[in-house]
């Protein structure tokens, strides 16, 4: 489905409200009147017009109220039972009556149960777990505490203990650097960084393809260097995108892995540079494509957390201040609101926005005690949904729709809910899985936790502009009850294998415990290296925390814990909540009685500030994959532009799949061309652009290896063939496979297949016709066109402030 951004929709009857700027928090006292704006909202309005001129007012509220009052019909009138109604009677002459209404949800009957041995054993047993998980626990905050002591006399006295200190009371980004490199220099660990060999990644085979990439660039090899790039440009290529490469120091990494990393970045833009002369624009834009999908995409993570939640925003702005904010976001409950707010706003509006002075919209939870204790006597809730609803057209910029979202900023917001069935599948939204979806309603069912906000139904918007129940006005609600963090959706659909997740739920912030360091944050003793506290108090705690979780897996296979609030806990500690890169917020116990109080300005300045405190040791990790994925970006950006301006006259047919000849190097065209939708070229204010947005359906008949193309002789040349040549002349045959680690919990096997394990499930990354192990790929599978469009559909939808992809339905 796609929404008609050429025809503005009628104007909505709606009480959106400009007030001067608040030097306060508003309250309910206050009140907003129509303004000239809203009365101007007539046959000329632009809906794209008023974001961009709203988007940074802080005392815009963005409610329409046709909109809540369908929100509000939506959340009264859930959908009615299939079954019919039952009548009962006393007896054939007795009067009829009406079955009375139970209050809230029906008990399920059809549960298969063991009959009385279960019922007999449930509770003893559950209490026994219980007790056994409890001394467990307090054992683990022994020898944490234990572990705390020895980092703490071992690290924190002399010089160093100044330098650390210093280290941790940096202002900026450029501060936090010079005094980390300080540090480095003092514990000698340059001289680390300057030794190649680790046992952490393949640095033999690094330094062959560093020669060979520099070489051939020097030799204008446009096609050598394509080659060596199609082996080396992929996921953790020899290791080089370990954690442990980032663990061992405060700043920084080994100097061999940077320079490699440089040099795959320089001989990427050597690449989009290069004339048609030496490599044909078709085989340029079949090789960015094929390293896009072999590397993979990035994407930020936020988990839930309620008030903790507020940390994320330092989390954005450290992000945001270096330019490193991925374009794929994802945000559960807490998490989907700070999401949402960053995927309807640019980068400039970002910038202006994520200060302090952000707590002022910040009020969901201003109502007194007895207040909201009426309400969940009568409801089972604390927050009224539409009052929430309310406060969240603020982040949300009004009922903007995923599909808007994407066409507004290019960002990909991805919103994580469960239906209010117990065994429903979870649901991943985005502009894929539900793009017409109103973006608040979603973060609100992604925060409905039981006993604080009830089951919400997703509203979505129609061609009209009005808002109507969505899915058969199914009832969802908190996300991260099973899927806090959607790694497996997010690789599905676009291919991500770089996380970068910034995790504060405060059920699993207390077992944040990296026991051989964390990137930008090594070992307090031994020079960074060794174990947190020696091995065997990091060998208790990891031994506790498997044993704690063990007993956690006992109670869900065996169904022994009861519900609460029609919902199933069992999963909430048993979920993957790390990525490639994790950071941890550092909370406080004053954190706690607040997890349900809103931040006043000096709070939010304090968490921003921690937040980012905590980014910048994961800063070089992220910059050195991210600049990487943006060549690749720019390379693909750039091929779709030569190819629209070369094929201005060909009716929206993008070019068909070439290849070259083998016997005299002509470029031969394949018989089958692919077909596109790309509409005008975008306007320099970037507002028409996105209004001519279409997704463009690509086969995938265009891939790294290519057609085979018949020669003079009768045999066949494919791209993949002389690049295997070249690399069997350079001595890289087959070094694709060679020194990839663990990913994810995985491991790579020996047929060069990337299998990831996640709990009970097994996914694998990479398309069919991948192979790992060395340079060839399939290019002809017909279930490769199958495939959902991914990633690759970032790049033909016109955006500001992001870098485009590719447009590869099945990336």
């Amino acid at each position: 489905m796609e929404a008609d951004l050429s025809r503005p929709p009628p104007a909505p009857s709606s009480s959106r409200s400009r007030p001067p700027q608040p030097s306060r928090r508003p309250t309910s006292a206050q009140t907003y009147t129509v303004t000239q704006l809203e009365q101007s909202r007539g046959k000329g309005w632009d809906k794209w017009k008023e974001w961009d001129e709203l988007a940074t007012d802080l005392g815009c509220d963005w409610v329409v109220e046709g909109d809540m009052e369908a929100f509000g019909k939506a959340l009264s009138e859930p959908p009615a039972d299939d079954q019919p109604e039952r009548i009962i009677a006393a007896s054939d002459w007795a009067p009829v009556k009406e079955q009375k209404r139970r209050r809230g949800p029906k008990k399920r009957k059809d549960v298969v149960r063991e009959g009385w041995a279960y019922h007999i054993s449930r509770w003893p047993l559950l209490m026994l777990i219980f007790t056994i998980i409890f001394l467990e626990f307090v054992g683990y905050l022994f020898v944490r505490q234990c572990v705390n002591v020895i980092e703490f006399f071992a690290g924190w006295r002399g010089e160093r203990g100044r330098l650390r200190l210093a280290l941790r009371n940096a202002k900026t980004y450029e501060e936090w650097k010079q005094r980390a490199l300080a540090l480095d220099s003092f514990l000698g660990l340059s001289h680390w960084k300057s030794s190649p060999p680790n046992a952490y990644y393949d640095s033999a085979l690094i330094r062959r393809v560093l020669r060979s990439l520099r070489d051939l660039r020097t030799r204008d090899d446009a096609e050598g260097v394509c080659a060596v790039l199609h082996t080396c440009v992929r996921n953790n290529f020899a290791g080089v995108e370990s954690f442990r490469l980032y663990s061992e120091s405060y700043y920084g990494t080994k100097e061999l892995v940077q320079e490699f990393i440089d040099e795959v970045t320089r001989s990427l833009e050597y690449i989009r540079q290069v004339p048609p002369s030496l490599l044909p624009v078709e085989e340029k834009a079949d090789f960015f494509r094929s390293v896009a999908k072999n590397l993979g995409a990035s994407a930020l993570c936020l988990s839930g957390g309620a008030s903790f939640g507020y940390y994320h925003f330092g989390v954005i702005r450290a992000l945001l201040d270096q330019n490193l904010l991925p374009r794929v976001i994802t945000g559960t409950s807490a998490g989907a609101i700070i999401a949402a707010f960053c995927c309807t706003r640019t980068d400039a509006e970002l910038r202006q926005l994520i200060t302090p002075t952000l707590a002022d919209r910040i009020t969901a939870c201003e109502e007194p005690f007895r207040v909201w204790a009426k309400r969940a006597w009568k409801t089972g809730a604390r927050f009224d949904t539409v009052q929430w609803a309310r406060k969240a057209s603020f982040f949300t910029m009004g009922n903007m729709t995923f599909k808007e979202a994407f066409e507004r900023t290019g960002r990909i917001l991805n919103v994580s809910v469960i239906p209010a069935d117990t065994h429903s599948p979870t649901k991943l939204l985005n502009y894929l899985t539900a793009p017409d979806c109103v973006i608040y309603s979603a973060v609100i069912a992604s925060a409905a936790v039981p006993g604080i906000i009830n089951p919400v139904v997703l509203m979505t918007k129609g061609k009209d502009g009005k808002l109507r129940p969505h899915d058969f006005s199914q009832l969802h609600k908190d996300g991260s009850l099973r899927v806090d963090i959607p790694l497996q959706d997010l690789h599905l659909l676009y291919n991500v294998n770089f996380s970068v997740v910034s995790q504060v739920n405060p059920h699993i912030h207390l077992f944040n415990f990296a026991s051989r360091g964390s990137p930008g944050r090594p070992v307090s003793h031994r020079r960074g290296r060794g174990w947190r506290g020696g091995w065997f108090l990091s060998a208790a705690e990891h031994y506790l925390k498997i044993e704690m979780l063990k007993w956690f897996r006992v109670i869900r296979d065996l169904e022994l814990l009861p519900e609460l609030g029609n919902q199933n806990w069992s999963n909430v500690f048993l979920q993957k909540f790390e990525g490639s890169v994790t950071i941890w917020p550092k909370s406080r116990i004053a954190d706690w009685p607040r997890i349900l109080t809103d931040p006043d300005r000096n709070e939010l300045a304090r968490m921003i500030r921690v937040g980012q405190q905590v980014t910048w040791p994961k800063i070089k990790m992220i910059e050195n994959r991210l600049k990487i994925e943006r060549q690749i970006d720019l390379g693909r950006s750039e091929v779709r532009r030569a190819f629209n301006d070369s094929d201005a006259t060909s009716h929206s047919l993008a070019p068909p799949t070439l290849s070259r000849q083998a016997s005299s190097g002509e470029i031969m065209t394949s018989a089958r061309p692919r077909a596109t939708n790309d509409r005008s070229s975008p306007e320099e204010n970037g507002r028409g652009s996105r209004r001519n947005f279409r997704a463009v359906d690509m086969e995938a008949s265009s891939s790294s290896g290519g057609d085979p193309v018949s020669t003079s002789n009768g045999g066949e040349e494919t791209p993949a063939k002389r690049r295997q040549a070249i690399l069997a002349r350079l001595g890289l045959k087959g070094a694709a496979g060679k020194g990839s680690r663990d990913l994810y919990g995985g491991t790579v096997e020996s047929g060069g297949e990337e299998k990831y394990t996640d709990g009970e499930s097994d996914w694998t990354s990479g398309g069919e016709g991948t192979s790992y192990a060395g340079v060839e790929r399939g290019s002809s599978s017909g279930k490769m066109r199958k495939r959902r469009a991914s990633m690759s559909s970032f790049g033909r939808r016109p955006r500001r402030d992001t870098l485009s992809s590719d447009e590869d339905p099945w990336h």
